[in-house]
């Protein structure tokens, strides 16, 4: 049974940071792509971040690029999502999906490229 599970949400102040973590099982995590993503309300899930199998291939959203890094160990079936410099339209349910070829499929950004979800956590920022 394929599971990913977010954690390290929560409550930051503007210009804080805080590391996402995306455990997966039910899959060998390293045959796959995994990607971030997040959703505000209101609005559209929109691609975050995506990271190859290896960890050599990344991408992010131009609204990210030089403020949040992805990785992975794959030794522990996880992914990770670094965010530093947070600001306030940061604020969002983070969720993290398995992308269903082995190859990171085009756009990465795409909903359509995923087949399974975690449940999603919680980051705030505010002052």
């Amino acid at each position: 049974q394929v599971q990913l599970v977010e954690s390290g949400g929560g409550l930051v102040q503007p210009g804080g940071s805080l590391r996402l973590s995306c455990a997966a099982s039910g899959f060998t995590s390293d045959h796959y792509p995994i990607g971030w993503f997040r959703q505000a309300p209101g609005e559209e899930r929109e691609g975050v971040s995506c990271i190859s199998r290896s960890g050599g291939i990344t991408y992010y959203a131009d609204s990210v690029k030089g403020r949040f890094t992805i990785s992975r160990d794959n030794a522990k079936n996880t992914v990770y999502l670094q965010m530093n410099k947070l600001k306030p339209e940061d604020t969002a349910v983070y969720y993290c999906a398995k992308m269903r070829a082995r190859q990171i499929g085009t756009p990465w950004y795409s909903r359509r490229q995923y087949d399974y979800w975690g449940q999603g956590t919680q980051v705030t920022v505010s002052s």
